[in-house]
């Protein structure tokens, strides 16, 4: 059995409903692909071992309903440009837009964000002053030891 269930489009807060199956498992609605999923159209194989995820052009996929009343507007969705607001004759901005599913590799769940890399420090030992001449010389030539001086 399938089931009405809608998102908004980040860009310009546009309303899609699309039909899925009971059991949902959705991670995220971004303006950007994840690295390493794969999208397809929302007339495809939606609920499919190979889509880890739905491909969007707001208010021009086909296969779903699109509601030009807004689902959330504010500065958070970019609802502040005015590029991106909908378009007056017609539905939506035209901005892709990416509805991702939870994935998993070998029982546990796959993060999208690219593991952060080691760095070494240099081991090395730093000069323990800054760089440069160690200072004015005195009066008797020395570099600036306490044989005299102006004081």
């Amino acid at each position: 059995m399938s089931y009405p269930v809608t998102y908004y489009c980040p860009h310009c807060g546009t309303l899609v409903e699309l039909e899925r199956d009971g059991y949902l498992a959705d991670k995220s609605v971004t303006p950007y692909p994840l690295e390493g999923w794969t999208y397809v159209d929302p007339t495809g194989e939606v609920e499919g071992d190979d889509a880890d995820g739905v491909r969007f052009v707001c208010g021009e996929s086909d296969g779903v309903d699109w509601d030009p009343r807004d689902g959330v507007r504010g500065s958070d969705v970019g609802g502040d440009e005015p590029y991106r607001e909908p378009d007056a004759e017609g539905t939506g901005c035209g901005e892709p837009f990416y509805l991702s599913f939870v994935r998993y590799e070998a029982g546990r769940e796959v993060d999208p964000r690219a593991e952060s890399e080691r760095v070494a420090i240099d081991p090395d030992p730093r000069p323990s002053g800054p760089r440069g001449p160690s200072g004015p010389s005195g009066p008797d030539g020395s570099d600036g030891g306490s044989g005299g001086g102006f004081w």
